[in-house]
């Protein structure tokens, strides 16, 4: 099948860390490994990993408009403009290039509706990925000026999908109240590459030799350090457990809004001999670094309506890695309390305290609650996501 793939969302590079980014690069490259020939329409290519098995098309916004001097509004205008051009510059680009899809995927992108017109005009099924309540989020996280405008363009773009993919139960109830309906709407949580993340050890063994953490027990996070993804509370943690568990060690890898704070508390409480902060890491080098994990935390703090499929879970389950999260969301069906990881109730410091000194007590259940999350993935790998998204696509595509 030929797929054409869009990316319109600007903050998602394609070859970046972000998790979008791994997802976009993922689904593309399990599809192609199923046979498929795809084509990435892009509004940002990005650098710092390799690109995904496809045909790669960049089609950059237009410059803003310096004199829209609120920011925001700058900001969400230069989307909207873009949206009403890139449906002709991406069917142009088709054209060029001799190529004719047999369907619209596309990753479903705040102000953005042309996907709608792109497949319209191509005479295709269009099936919408939709991995979070994209109005809701941007308003309460980074601000958002055209409510109105960002709610009519979801709605568009909904109601222009053949089906619907959902990453959680949370956003496919957020869809169907969209469109008053939920017939055509599907949950697909994320996958993971499992042959990338087999028998991740030695070069765990081996990275830690490098950082010198040989005989540590490390306790992993990776993440983009985000308000909600919790790494101050965690490091906070990580003090409190000094006395009682001396050679306990924290890597916590990746980048982003709260690093510096993070960094800053590691300072201010003496712990630089006790956490290492890498930074950004290529999405290629992180089965590495959880080889070089004893387990791995993904301390999210609550929020109205937790929503996420977190990748970072399913990876630190296929590398064999016991994880400690917080029971909310997807969480607890992807976390077996006590059979693959260890649950707490969001928010509590001293929960999360005892579920580390847990794992720290008992190395040997740690490891084997780490290899029953990695048997337990079966039917997760991207290709699976693939094959069940795909399969969601009306009956008169192509066999």
């Amino acid at each position: 099948m030929k797929i054409l793939y869009l990316n319109l969302d600007r903050g998602i590079p394609v070859e970046g860390d972000k998790g979008a980014s791994v997802h976009v690069r993922e689904f593309v490259a399990a599809a192609a490994s199923l046979g498929h020939e795809v084509t990435l329409a892009c509004t940002t290519r990005g650098a710092g990993n390799p690109p995904p098995p496809a045909r790669l098309l960049e089609f950059a916004p237009p410059p803003a408009d310096m004199a829209i001097i609120d920011p925001i509004e700058r900001r969400e205008r230069v989307r909207i403009e873009h949206d009403w051009s890139v449906g002709d510059r991406v069917l142009a680009a088709l054209a060029s290039h001799g190529i004719a899809p047999d369907l619209v995927y596309e990753r479903h992108a705040l102000f953005h509706r042309a996907g709608v017109c792109i497949a319209t005009r191509l005479g295709v099924p269009r099936l919408l990925e939709v991995n979070a309540p994209l109005v809701e989020e941007q308003r309460r996280f980074r601000g958002l000026c055209l409510v109105d405008e960002a709610l009519a363009a979801e709605a568009e773009s909904y109601r222009g999908a053949d089906a619907i993919i959902a990453v959680s139960r949370q956003v496919a109830a957020h869809v169907a109240a969209v469109l008053g309906r939920a017939d055509r709407v599907h949950v697909v949580p994320n996958g993971v590459d499992l042959a990338r993340f087999a028998d991740v050890d030695p070069a765990g063994q081996a990275l830690r030799a490098r950082l010198g953490l040989g005989g540590r027990r490390i306790a992993g996070f990776v993440g983009s350090f985000k308000a909600w993804h919790g790494v101050v509370e965690l490091v906070e943690v990580v003090a409190s457990l000094a006395t009682r568990h001396p050679d306990l060690h924290l890597v916590a890898v990746g980048d982003g809004p709260e690093r510096e704070a993070v960094a800053s508390l590691v300072a201010e409480r003496g712990l630089e001999a006790r956490v290492t902060l890498p930074g950004r890491i290529p999405h290629g080098e992180i089965p590495a670094w959880l080889g070089a994990m004893d387990f791995t935390v993904a301390p999210y703090l609550p929020l109205p309506d937790f929503y996420f499929s977190p990748l970072k879970i399913f990876e630190s389950l296929a590398a064999g890695r016991a994880v400690v999260a917080p029971a909310i969301g997807e969480i607890g069906g992807i976390v077996a309390d006590g059979e693959t990881g260890l649950l707490y109730p969001a928010s509590e410091t001293g929960a999360l305290k005892a579920a580390l000194a847990r794992l720290l007590d008992d190395p040997a259940g740690c490891r084997a609650m780490g290899a029953r999350g990695r048997a337990r993935l079966a039917g997760r790998d991207w290709r699976d996501v693939v094959r069940f998204s795909l399969a969601r696509a009306p009956a008169r595509l192509p066999a």
